[in-house]
């Protein structure tokens, strides 16, 4: 496997306190990788770093191994990310969505249409594809800038807590998203609360805690760490050593 996410001691501090501390992991080629943690632990802040949205104070990373501070653009055309704020404009169709973002990455007219008719089928958008996304549901927004995230198909996917306040049918949908480019060898990394989603989609998961990262490995590795079964009891356990 090829980590198509390397990070080295990124860290990042702010006037007041330190987000990111000496932060160390990677993602290979063909894994979701899951980061975990309290409300301020730093997920967000790392999430941020690796979409170039910040720069780190110290330490760096390679994504699909261009490196972030010496090739930020390079990393850019080589993620997709999707925030907590899906940023969408609600005058635009999700066909008129996945169209702009294509041609910001200067995709030919005849790949873009083609890329974002398979998208939005994947994702069963396609009789929706015309309609403005302000009369649509948190969901289905979810699912349109999913969508945007991955027109360019690039090798690395950061999401933000992607199912968060979701429908349990919304959530399956992304669920099945990510599932699906897993298998294409797409590294994938998640951050979110939800232990259950974690457990069902994770390869690897990352447990961070006051900025530091306090373990990393496999639901068994981290079951054999603790002697702790599921995985909210791991996380617990963890967190509060």
């Amino acid at each position: 496997m090829r980590a198509l996410i390397q990070c080295d001691s990124l860290t990042k501090r702010f006037r007041e306190f330190t987000a990111v501390d000496q932060v160390s992991f990677e993602v290979n080629n063909g894994e979701v990788f899951g980061l975990l943690g309290p409300n301020g632990a730093g997920k967000t802040t790392t999430m941020r770093l690796l979409s170039t949205l910040l720069k780190p104070t110290s330490g760096t990373a390679t994504i699909a191994g261009y490196d972030l501070l010496r090739e930020p653009q390079k990393v850019r055309a080589s993620i997709g990310v999707l925030p907590e704020d899906t940023g969408l404009y609600d005058r635009l169709t999700p066909r008129e969505h996945l169209l702009y973002y294509g041609k910001l990455h200067r995709m030919p007219q005849d790949v873009l249409r083609k890329r974002s008719d398979e998208l939005l089928d994947i994702m069963e958008l396609d009789d929706r594809a015309n309609t403005k996304v302000g009369d649509f549901s948190k969901g289905m927004k979810q699912k349109v800038a999913l969508l945007r995230a991955f027109i360019h198909d690039p090798p690395v996917l950061l999401l933000d807590e992607p199912t968060a306040g979701l429908d349990v049918m919304s959530a399956r949908s992304i669920h099945g998203f990510v599932e699906r480019f897993r298998k294409e060898g797409k590294a994938i990394m998640i951050s979110t609360h939800n232990m259950t989603e974690a457990q069902k989609l994770c390869d690897r998961i990352a447990i961070i805690d006051h900025a530091r990262i306090v373990a990393v490995g496999t639901v068994r590795e981290l079951q054999e760490k603790t002697s702790q079964k599921d995985l909210e009891s791991i996380f617990v356990q963890l967190v509060t050593d």
